[in-house]
């Protein structure tokens, strides 16, 4: 059960954002053909990289099967996601759904919100598509454009990786700093939105 206070701060956050200009950050930003560009445009923003790191602690916050199935849902529907951006199919909202992955996953880690392991799937499956739909429109239809997703992915996975080996990692005091980790990842969303950053 999500608290009152929680839903004022996210309705709060999702006002903010809507109010904000997209950023575009990622359209027809650096090379798209290659498995090596792929890999290294996620290391590249701010944006991608607190996401990646946020799904991770979230993750090992939920724990159980969520350490895995949370990762795998994003990399599997930021790949249907990256398929449509490249098919050229239209989806509303972009821009402004990945500034709002920032700031929403930040304050699912801050707040330590408890979902069931579905619920988590379908959060994060949402800010996924948006993610993969974005990079998907930068690549060109050739196997150069399905190296540069296939890198892509991967970095993903190893974001991901490095927010569970970090929550792991830091064992019983974990719970406290991922929670400020996750704030700040809120702050960079918000900072993002308003070009702050």
């Amino acid at each position: 059960m999500i608290s009152a206070s929680t839903k004022r701060i996210s309705l709060a956050a999702l006002l903010l954002l809507a109010a904000a200009m997209p950023a575009y950050a990622h359209v027809g930003i650096g090379t798209t053909s290659s498995f090596a560009a792929g890999f290294t445009h996620p290391f590249s923003g701010l944006d991608h990289m607190t996401a990646m790191i946020a799904v991770g602690l979230w993750a090992v916050m939920k724990g159980g099967r969520a350490i895995w199935a949370w990762p795998l849902a994003f990399v599997g529907v930021m790949l249907a996601g990256g398929a449509l951006g490249m098919l050229h199919v239209p989806v509303p909202f972009v821009e402004p759904g990945i500034l709002a992955s920032v700031v929403a996953l930040g304050l699912l880690v801050a707040l330590a919100v408890d979902l069931p392991v579905s619920a988590g799937i379908a959060v994060i499956g949402l800010f996924a598509l948006f993610h993969g739909h974005a990079h998907g429109t930068e690549v060109p239809q050739n196997a150069g454009g399905l190296e540069y997703m296939a890198g892509f992915a991967a970095a993903t996975a190893l974001l991901h990786a490095a927010g569970i080996a970090a929550a792991l990692g830091l064992g019983l005091r974990f719970r406290g700093l991922a929670r400020a980790a996750g704030a700040a990842c809120a702050a960079v969303g918000i900072g993002l939105a308003f070009g702050m950053l």
